[in-house]
């Protein structure tokens, strides 16, 4: 017989299931983001910042807008090659490393149970690969097609580094927000980094062309 003294207490599990979540979001470790957030980062600057500078340099010389597109999309396509047989060749290295070191703990400790969940863990190089050339010819079409439909000379220049500089923004921005660090700080690095490369591949070029060299 249940005594009319007993207490009851009701625990919310909507309450514990928040809390839960709460933890969850305070304990994830950003760093796990750190290798595909700094691949589609790095492709993508890269692609901006390296097809950009290109156009500069050409246009330092050349008003032709002709030469100009051609000039960046034959840098599109080389860099986009070079990422990703770069990246492919990176996390294959990273993956046979990883590989060499769960067979010898798998040496030490004799377990086996968890083979095929680990190996589907270890990094993809195809995929990384991939994802370096389509970040790296998002970056590079940006100029491109600033520079596309202009067809006075300086405008063109203009608005292919005013489109550059938004680029490094937004990049710099998405890389800030998803890896939890400083917005700002990491802006204007980036978009100081840009226009660098750009200033000097631009006055080299003109330098090299008004020498006769």
């Amino acid at each position: 017989m249940t005594s009319k003294n007993d207490v009851r207490i009701h625990v919310s599990e909507d309450k514990t299931e928040q809390h839960d979540q709460v933890c969850i979001e305070e304990d994830f470790d950003y760093s796990q983001r750190g290798q595909w957030l700094r691949a589609a980062v790095l492709g993508a600057t890269d692609g901006l910042v390296s097809v950009a500078s290109l156009m500069m340099g050409v246009g330092a010389v050349k008003h032709d807008v002709r030469a100009m597109i051609l000039t960046g999309f034959a840098g599109l396509v080389a860099g986009a090659c070079s990422m990703a047989i770069g990246e492919f060749v990176s996390v294959y290295s990273q993956r046979d490393v990883e590989e060499a070191q769960l067979k010898r703990e798998k040496r030490t400790t004799g377990n086996n149970d968890e083979e095929n969940g680990e190996k589907e863990a270890l990094p993809n190089p195809v995929q990384a690969a991939a994802a370096s050339a389509l970040a790296f010819m998002l970056g590079a079409i940006m100029p491109l097609l600033a520079a596309a439909f202009i067809g006075d000379h300086k405008i063109r220049l203009g608005v292919v580094v005013a489109t550059v500089s938004l680029g490094l923004v937004i990049f710099g921005w998405i890389g800030a927000v998803l890896g939890r660090t400083p917005v700002l700080k990491s802006c204007l690095r980036i978009l100081v980094g840009g226009w660098i490369a750009m200033a000097i591949t631009f006055g080299l070029t003109k330098w090299i062309g008004s020498s006769g060299l």
